[in-house]
């Protein structure tokens, strides 16, 4: 079971009991509330207030109880249109105001007795509506206390979906940086001074400071302007090309229309990585490693492509690491564009593999 899951079950078990305890909160507070406003309204037209006290408590605590089996439905009824739930509390408030009024006429006659009770139509009438306004009342409370907690759930929803998205972005970033790419190039430096190269592996020295400075000031949840991601990548492909200077060839183009584009930041890094290892790494020879980004209304679409061992497949490209890269920077996208971006790898020709990443297109 993945975080996402546990997390939404656990959302749900909180939302049902908070929801209940919240309910019944409610349901003490209104009934309290109706029993002290009634006894002093009546006071006013000369009910003695604590002669009626112990009547009306019954009568109250018994509605209370009422109101628990309406709140019930409408909980069941949870999925209808508002239109739909208004109606229903409507409904259940009539049919439960009869009750409530036969609930008081019994406990006016307990009270009255032996004296019989006088019934007057037009009493009767006023508690009708005045039962019917109250449970009505209750289940309009109920219905939006129902939709607080609804929303609440969404938004713990939305944060286990975008806790899952952090997850993803971190990692992917966890391969952001190859350890190979830094012990090699330390690599080259000392070597580089061994050979008396100094102001080469000074270069080096600096280009990578500057790199990972670069890298570890960026922040994985903001977007950046395309011209500076492909900036990054070509400090990086300088970095590398120091090592590889006699075979390995760089080729960056960006169409002038898109170079403001908004991307994830280091949303390239896994792809050109890839490049790197799997091609000038691996293949003998003259490798070139060619980066594009193209667009057009909708879209952005950014193709990395090198030459790889000639013979390999897509299969064995995948077995050997190449599509851990493509198979991050895919959940990362996916994650921040729903729907709407896909990252694919594909061997094109004999030898050589194209990566090709596509996303809505916004620009800054």
């Amino acid at each position: 079971m993945t975080p996402l899951h546990v997390t939404k079950r656990a959302a749900a078990e909180i939302f049902g009991t908070s929801l209940g305890g919240a309910t019944f909160r409610l349901s003490v507070v209104y009934w309290t509330v109706v029993f002290l406003s009634s006894s002093v309204l009546w006071g006013f037209v000369g009910t003695d207030p604590f002669d009626s006290a112990m009547g009306k408590l019954v009568h109250y605590a018994l509605a209370a109880l009422m109101t628990f089996g309406i709140t019930a439905i409408l909980s069941r009824l949870r999925a209808l249109s508002v239109v739909w739930k208004a109606v229903l509390c409507f409904e259940l408030a009539l049919v439960a105001a009869p009750i409530y009024v036969l609930i008081d006429l019994a406990i006016y006659a307990i009270c009255t007795y032996p004296t019989p009770i006088v019934f007057s139509w037009t009493e009767t009438a006023y508690n009708l509506v005045y039962g019917t306004s109250l449970f009505f009342g209750w289940s309009c409370l109920y219905m939006s206390l129902q939709y607080s907690f609804e929303v609440r759930e969404q938004e713990r929803r939305l944060a286990a979906a975008r806790e899952e998205a952090l997850s993803a972005q971190m990692r992917a970033l966890r391969y952001q940086v190859n350890p190979h790419f830094l012990f090699n190039t330390l690599n080259s430096m000392a070597g580089l001074i061994e050979e008396g190269a100094t102001d080469k592996a000074r270069d080096m020295v600096l280009s990578l400071s500057s790199f990972l400075r670069t890298t570890l000031e960026l922040d994985p949840l903001q977007d950046v302007p395309l011209k500076d991601e492909i900036a990054l990548q070509r400090g990086y492909l300088d970095i590398e090309r120091n090592r590889f200077s006699d075979r390995m060839t760089v080729n960056i183009s960006m169409a002038p229309e898109v170079s403001d584009a908004l991307v994830p930041s280091l949303i390239l890094q896994p792809l050109v990585e890839n490049a790197v290892k799997h091609g000038v790494g691996r293949r003998p020879g003259d490798v070139e490693i060619r980066i594009s980004a193209s667009g057009d209304a909708d879209n952005l679409s950014l193709v990395v492509e090198n030459d790889m061992v000639h013979g390999q497949d897509a299969s064995e490209a995948a077995v050997e690491g190449m599509g851990i890269g493509l198979r991050n920077v895919a959940e990362r996208i996916a994650a921040r564009f729903p729907g709407a971006a896909s990252c694919v790898g594909s061997i094109v020709s004999p030898g050589r593999y194209r990566a090709t990443l596509t996303m809505p297109l916004r620009l800054a």
